[in-house]
């Protein structure tokens, strides 16, 4: 139904607001404005930059501005309006947004006729930890090498210890980045990764997770698996086994913590994309990306491929919406494939169904592509078709 023309328009400008520039938020800005180009946008986020966060791994080769977009820019670019500054989300407040057509952002009442919710996630973390640990979201300030060097510098007369906990995607990534940075300096750091699963990347097929231990064992990379992580304390990490719940305590001069996503606000929404609150979808408010849950046969992965399909979606429907006779697009995409980097030169992926394996150099040329993609959407240039 992507495809399909649009309704005929009722009026000739839309006021939208769309709160959060992630993924889902600047999909759904640009295809706004390539199928209505005089919609009127303000975008809202509590930072001032657009992070590739699916990138951060990246920054121990490349610089970190690569991978930010100030918002600034991208209002410039757009032509839309760019507020830092954070939303009200709860229920009784959305409910109340509906019914008035209006928000209040930093003491300026904001009239719209459609406002989209578009908020991320954040990075799992025990922020009672003090010391040597550093979590994702260090990452969307600093660079890699800013970050490791100053605790290398410190321990130059010996052999430190560096831990990676998560063997999930973000954790593998970083965890062959930071070797490969490390051969790079010549550093003699030890690497070891902890995961609370028996093999790593296990929520994709089996075949990832035998490929990525394989690399690691070449590698020199210590593998503790079924062990959850406790605490990371000055030379050592403390741990227990998954199975007898046995505390134990490693060597460790850094930890590195990845233990996922979590969702920091959670919307359900109809199969539209329309927030659902006691029971009832809101017709004027939206939601996309990590945030959200469809009740649809879509898929709901905490991914940005399907944070930038449901940008889409959400923009197609509230034009539709806004036209005649409104009839509005079901939720349908599933992903069309995963690639998880295993350092600069090798990658594990599938492509188009699951059981279809992909490695090296094929990999890379795939997430290439994908991430080619986003790019030319972000300059104006939608290449998606599916």
């Amino acid at each position: 139904m992507a495809f399909l023309p649009f309704n005929i328009a009722k009026q000739k400008k839309l006021n939208v607001i769309i709160a959060g520039g992630g993924y889902a938020g600047l999909a759904a800005l640009t295809n706004l404005l390539q199928f209505a180009p005089d919609t009127h946008i303000t975008l809202i986020d509590p930072r001032d930059s657009h992070v590739k966060i699916t990138h951060l791994h990246e920054t121990f080769r490349y610089p970190l501005s690569d991978f930010l977009i100030p918002f600034s820019v991208i209002a410039q670019r757009f032509g839309c309006r760019y507020l830092q500054a954070t939303l009200d989300l709860s229920p009784d407040s959305l409910q109340t947004y509906q019914e008035k057509r209006q928000l209040i952002v930093n003491e300026e009442t904001l009239d719209f006729d459609y406002l989209l919710v578009a908020s991320g996630c954040g990075d799992v973390a025990d922020r009672s930890d003090t010391g040597n640990v550093l979590h994702l979201s260090d990452f969307m300030t600093t660079s890699g090498p800013d970050l490791l060097t100053p605790y290398l510098d410190r321990n130059r007369s010996a052999a430190p210890i560096i831990s990676v906990v998560g063997g999930g995607a973000t954790g593998i990534q970083f965890l062959f980045e930071i070797k490969q940075f490390l051969n790079r300096i010549q550093c003699k750091a030890k690497l070891q990764l902890i995961h609370s699963g028996e093999h790593v990347l296990n929520q994709f097929p089996d075949g990832f997770g035998s490929y990525a231990e394989s690399r690691m064992h070449e590698s020199d990379i210590a593998f503790h698996p079924n062990t959850h992580y406790r605490e990371q304390q000055s030379g050592e990490i403390l741990l227990t086994e998954k199975e007898t719940k046995n505390q134990y305590e490693l060597p460790s001069d850094l930890t590195f913590l990845f233990l996922g996503k979590k969702q920091q606000v959670f919307f359900t929404a109809n199969a539209f994309g329309q927030i659902i609150v006691n029971k009832t979808p809101l017709p004027n408010v939206f939601t996309a990306g990590d945030c959200s849950s469809y009740q649809s046969l879509g898929s709901n992965s905490l991914t940005a491929q399907s944070a930038v399909r449901k940008g889409k979606l959400v923009a197609r429907n509230i034009l539709r919406h806004a036209g005649f006779p409104g009839i509005l697009e079901p939720y349908l995409h599933q992903d069309l494939g995963y690639v998880v980097n295993l350092g600069a030169s090798d990658a594990v992926g599938w492509l188009v169904a699951e059981g279809n394996l992909i490695t090296g150099i094929s990999a890379l040329a795939i997430k290439e592509i994908v991430e080619a993609q986003y790019d030319l959407l972000l300059a104006g240039i939608d290449t998606y078709l599916v």
